[in-house]
């Protein structure tokens, strides 16, 4: 898997000079079957060099030299043999970059005076990030988590593991034979209110999910000891000694799934509650304009559906059409790109999802 930092996600979406090339395509990542991956991106290339010689922007050795770089990927049998779930490229005139990321993508290319990112709005979400508190007997940990990077993150101030802050030896065995347990149930929780002083620094002024991590007994007493207003209801069951960070992130994403659902559930539930107020709209050449002047704070846009058409920033006029002719942009990503660089909320979604039958929607600050 590759990062995608903020830098990088910043400078996809500048306007580059030429012509911009963006593909993206689901990827296996071990097996036999890998070889499918070579023979999409071939089958996915050919098609990038037909469209371009059909659109008679760049002559036939411009267009060679652009997709060089690309072609030359496509013979790397170790690569396509370490695929995550999709690959993105972008290509331009002079550079080439690729991200083998978390997130099944459809088989996309787009053509156009910019790259093309609406694809990656479930891995660059802010809404993806999450931390984990991982507690056993010998080692407490902090972990800050996205869809794509899994870090650990030391807490100050407190001791090293329940055996130091209690000093007891085999404490769960101990509370399974029920010997002292009330008294070792207010050593825990005095000690979780030490792990939760400790992560108010960290935690502060973040909303992303806190999942703990370790036997059921343990979770209630930290429960009562939080002060962090985003702990999760559920949490990872059983010891998580000796488990990787790696794999931690990964049983803690289905909780972190459905939480995103019910977020995403409770913006469409205001997105209904507000329609007819002035503070909603389902019209693009609406929703362009004001992600343009930065007043789409909530944005549901579906990834697989593309609307083609131009925006004039001078004049606000908006034109709809059908292809993507040269010349045209999705209409779509533009107003994605808009929202997040305004501080707004972008909201991955299918098709068949978007209120009032539309293929957009948004929620205005104001």
């Amino acid at each position: 898997m590759d990062l995608l930092s903020g830098n990088e996600i910043k400078s996809l979406m500048r306007k580059q000079l030429g012509i911009c090339i963006s593909i993206y395509m689901p990827t296996i990542r071990k097996g036999t079957e890998t070889q499918q991956n070579q023979i999409r991106y071939k089958n996915l290339l050919r098609d990038t060099e037909n469209r371009l010689l059909s659109s008679g922007e760049l002559r036939p050795s411009e267009i060679k030299d652009v997709l060089a770089p690309a072609q030359e990927l496509s013979g790397n049998i170790p690569f396509w043999q370490s695929q995550s779930d999709g690959l993105a490229l972008f290509l331009s005139p002079g550079s080439f970059t690729y991200y083998r990321l978390p997130q099944r993508f459809e088989e996309l290319v787009v053509i156009a005076d910019r790259f093309h990112i609406k694809p990656l709005i479930p891995v660059l979400s802010p809404d993806t990030e999450f931390s984990i508190l991982a507690i056993s007997q010998k080692n407490v940990r902090f972990l800050k988590c996205s869809l794509q990077r899994v870090k650990e993150t030391d807490i100050k101030g407190i001791p090293e593991n329940l055996d130091e802050a209690l000093n007891l030896d085999d404490f769960e065995k101990r509370l399974q034979r029920h010997t002292g347990s009330e008294d070792i149930k207010v050593k825990i929780l005095q000690y979780f209110q030490l792990v939760d002083k400790g992560l108010h620094e960290l935690l502060r002024d973040k909303k992303f999910p806190l999942i703990f991590a370790g036997v059921d007994y343990l979770f209630p007493i930290y429960r009562e000891a939080n002060t962090y207003p985003h702990l999760s209801d559920k949490w990872i069951s059983g010891n998580p000694e000796g488990l990787s960070a790696e794999r931690l992130s990964d049983m803690a994403w289905p909780i972190v799934r459905d939480l995103l659902k019910t977020k995403r559930v409770d913006a469409l539930a205001q997105y209904n509650q507000n329609a007819g107020t002035g503070l909603t709209s389902s019209n693009v050449e609406e929703i362009v304009r004001e992600a343009f002047h930065g007043r789409v704070g909530v944005l549901f846009v579906p990834v697989d559906i593309q609307q083609w058409g131009t925006f004039d920033a001078t004049t606000g006029e908006v034109k709809l059409n059908k292809d993507a002719s040269p010349g045209n942009e999705d209409l779509l990503d533009l107003a994605t790109l808009q929202t997040i660089l305004n501080g707004g909320v972008v909201y991955p979604i299918n098709g068949k999802e978007v209120p009032k039958g539309s293929f957009i929607a948004a929620i205005f600050r104001y």
